[in-house]
């Protein structure tokens, strides 16, 4: 049983893979199976963190590569979403290299102050992957999106910058910080409260 949370993150990983391979060689279908893979992914995701952490095993090492896992297979399903659709990212160039760069700050900041990767799983953030999962979806089956990629701009900007926030108040690297709020508790040496079936 130990095992399952563990097999579950790396599933993702093959399941991106898979989901790029299959845009690389145009499959029949592509877009229908794609959306299906996508869905597992994220199925995997959710249920991973909930599985460990019933059964008491949901510890640093766990979550920091959770987090590894999480950021390739959403690059995967992007890059795979770019072959099927690349006039949706030429389109959106600018807006997609503030969000790229927002995200690729706020591991440079945690690099930079703990050596370490992003594992706050933050809830807000965990708001977002469910607006960019449909963001990305709409894209796949229409190679499109207007208000839903706004939405998820907007939200992923605010999101990236809450945990740059967290990041900077933490005193020591901590995995699973709900808010910049839970982040001024832990400064100040304070318990805090997590949600066991988000990030307890």
């Amino acid at each position: 049983m130990k095992y399952i949370p563990k097999l579950l993150i790396y599933s993702r990983l093959v399941i991106g893979m898979v989901i790029a391979f299959l845009s690389y060689l145009h499959v029949a279908h592509y877009n229908i199976i794609a959306v299906v893979l996508f869905a597992i992914g994220l199925l995997t995701d959710i249920f991973d963190g909930i599985i460990a952490r019933r059964l008491n095993i949901s510890g640093e090492h766990l979550r920091r590569l959770d987090s590894a896992i999480d950021q390739v297979f959403f690059v995967l399903v992007a890059l795979a979403t770019f072959i099927e659709c690349p006039s949706f990212f030429y389109r959106n160039g600018i807006k997609l290299i503030i969000l790229l760069g927002t995200e690729g700050m706020a591991y440079l900041v945690c690099f930079l102050k703990f050596r370490k990767e992003v594992a706050t799983h933050a809830i807000s953030s965990k708001a977002w992957t469910l607006v960019l999962f449909a963001t990305l979806i709409q894209i796949m089956t229409t190679c499109n999106s207007v208000v839903l990629f706004t939405i998820c701009f907007y939200a992923g900007l605010l999101t990236r910058l809450e945990i740059i926030a967290i990041l900077l108040v933490l005193r020591n690297w901590t995995n699973d910080v709900p808010s910049v709020y839970h982040a001024v508790l832990l400064r100040k040496g304070k318990p805090i409260k997590r949600h066991k079936l988000f990030n307890g």
